[in-house]
Parts: structure tokens; sequence; C-alpha cells
């Protein structure tokens, strides 16, 4: 890729050169590990033409995935006044890239080193993570920053933002997101923004833990069906999805009471997997929620297909009848007539004789 670049002055960047051929691989590399501005505006360049119209997709993307209160005006984080977002959108959006597993391992990547290209012939372009809790300290000294769970993600620094991190840790299959906004330092001369993410992710470790209240295929109950056969007229209610709930560790499991809803009109025939419901468990302002689907086919009724069958033939009858009886009416309306008709030419014969 042939880079055009715009060098920012006081902020980071990783020294590369104007016409310098690197790949996507290696400007995602600089821009995670080292925050290299120029980096962000060459790639939003390459993707979408301009640093404007990639800015345009940010924003698009932010309130795609969930974000509330986010509005981007560059690719870089730059300081603007209209550029802006808070601590539960960056949450929402490392959740959303740490799905991407290109994404993980870059920031979980401690050091890199750009190799030398057709404008750069040496290799001693070598980067450090500025994510101080991934960065293990082999010396004597205190290691004040590096937590041992820590998997990522990015560190942030303008003059009015301050300090501040979007992190993520894992233990024990837990992976947790603590965003710091607005971080200094301490008494001692120390980074706030660690010591409170290393204090926080101990805080969720300690009291909270994920447990399964309901596993995928489980049968929630059993329901009857209206107009079924009595071999299938009770059928199974079974969870689509498993449902595992962040809960402090000493809640009782029994005492979480979901709210199920199952479809009002339910009736035979019903194939197998249908969905039927749904159940949503609300816990601490989260929402966990999966279909409810039947357990087997449902099989109409053979009494009262036999009862429709009965009707329908008795119908059939009755419509029969009154078509023949319609058709008989009719033919002795028409006997009539000419019964009538004879009895008058009759007599207009005989007067005509007696009076000749």
């Amino acid at each position: 890729m042939k880079l055009f670049l715009q060098y920012l002055f006081g902020y980071t960047n990783a020294n590369i050169q104007v016409g310098e051929e690197l790949t996507i691989n290696q400007l995602l590399h600089v821009l995670l590990i080292n925050s290299a501005n120029e980096a962000a505006n060459v790639l939003a360049e390459h993707i979408s033409g301009s640093i404007e119209s990639f800015t345009t997709m940010m924003n698009t993307k932010a309130e795609e995935i969930g974000c509330l209160n986010t509005h981007f005006v560059n690719a870089n984080g730059v300081h603007d006044e209209n550029h802006y977002s808070t601590a539960y959108d960056l949450a929402i959006m490392g959740q959303y890239a740490m799905k991407n597993e290109v994404f993980r391992e870059i920031v979980g990547t401690t050091f890199y080193t750009l190799p030398a290209t057709n404008k750069y012939p040496t290799n001693d372009r070598v980067f450090g993570t500025t994510n101080e809790l991934i960065k293990k300290d082999t010396s004597d000294r205190v290691d004040n920053y590096y937590y041992e769970y820590t998997t990522g993600a990015k560190t942030g620094y303008t003059n009015a933002a301050k300090n501040c991190i979007v992190a993520t840790a894992k233990k024990e299959d837990i992976e947790y997101i603590v965003v710091i906004l607005g971080a200094s330092t301490t008494e001692n001369g120390l980074s706030a923004r660690y010591l409170d993410c290393k204090t926080l992710f101990n805080y969720a470790f300690e009291n909270y833990t994920v447990k399964t209240i309901n596993e995928k295929g489980s049968i929630l109950k059993k329901i009857k069906i209206a107009k079924a056969n009595s071999a299938t007229k009770h059928l199974n209610v079974v969870v689509e999805d498993e449902i595992a709930l962040l809960l402090k560790r000493d809640t009782d499991v029994n005492s979480i009471t979901p709210n199920v809803e199952i479809s009002s009109n339910l009736e035979a025939s019903i194939a197998e997997n249908t969905v039927i419901g749904k159940i949503t468990y609300e816990i601490d302002g989260n929402t966990y929620t999966s279909n409810l689907l039947a357990g087997g086919n449902v099989v109409g009724s053979n009494a009262f297909n036999t009862f429709l069958t009965i009707v329908s033939v008795l119908l059939v009858l009755f419509l029969l009848y009154k078509l023949l009886k319609s058709n008989n009416n009719k033919k002795n309306k028409r006997k009539k007539k000419k019964k009538k008709k004879k009895n008058s030419n009759s007599y207009s014969s005989k007067s005509n004789y007696l009076y000749w």
C-alpha cells in the first residue's frame, strides 16, 4: 500500500514515510500497539477514500452496535469538541472489537517491529504496547501495573480527556471489560488508570460469577395442546439457547424467576422445533433471553377429525336434501299450473258448446 501521510505533531506516530509501502496488518499493529496516529489516517483513506467518509462509517457502525452517545469527527481520536463518547459506549465498542480474532491478537501483543520497506531500509522501528497491564516487568523493581489476567485492549490520551483505557481481563472463562476515563496520577506518581483497572477487575472476579440457569435443549415444562391426539397433546417446551447469568457468588439460583411467554393460540398440528414462546431473565439491568421451541410433533386428534368428517357429511347431505326438495317443489308447482290450465280450457269448450 502506498501511503500519503499527514503528520500530527505532538501526537504518537510510527515514523511512516511518504510513499512507503506497508500492509494493512502492519498498519494495524503500529496503530493498536503504539497508537500511531498517522496509521489510523492511512487506513481510513484506504478503506473509504477520505477521513471524512470514514468517520461517517464509524458513526453509522457505532449506532448499529448500540452506542448511545458517541460522535466521531476523525479516525485517530485527536481532540475535537464534536468528537466524543462515553464509558458505556466504549465498553460496547470494546466488547464488539474483542470478538474479532485479529484485533484480539494484536491488542494482546507487547512488542512489534516494522520490517524494512521500500522507503525505510532498516528494521529499527520497534514499538512497545502503551497498555502497561500486559507488560510484565522482569526486573527486580515492584511491578505496579501488570495484571496477569489481562487480554487487551486499548489506551488513549489527549490533554482534554486525560488518561483513558478500555481494558479486558479473563479468568475462569469469564471476561470483563473495564473503562477508565479522565484518569491522572496518584500522590505517589503512579498512573491511576491501571490501578483502577486492577481494583475493578479484582472486585468483579471475587464477587461475581456466571451460572448456567438453562442448558441448551433443556425442557422448561410441559403444556397441553388443544385439538391434539392423546399421544402428543402434552408438549415439552424446550429452551433453544443456553442461558448463563452473571450473578453475585452468593445468589440463590432458585430465587430467580424468569418471565415466560407462551403463544396463546397453540393448537394441533405443531411441527417439532417450532418457536412457541420466549423466556427472559432481568438481572441487574442485564437482559438474558432465549426462544422456546416445541419439543416434538403435535398431531391432530382422530376423534376431532372424525367429528369434522361427520359434520362435513351431514352438511353435504343436508344441502342435497334441500336441493332435492327445492327441485320437487318446482316440479309440483309446474304440475299444478298445467292442471289448472287444462281445467280452464275444458270449461270454456263446454260453455261454447252449450251456447251454440
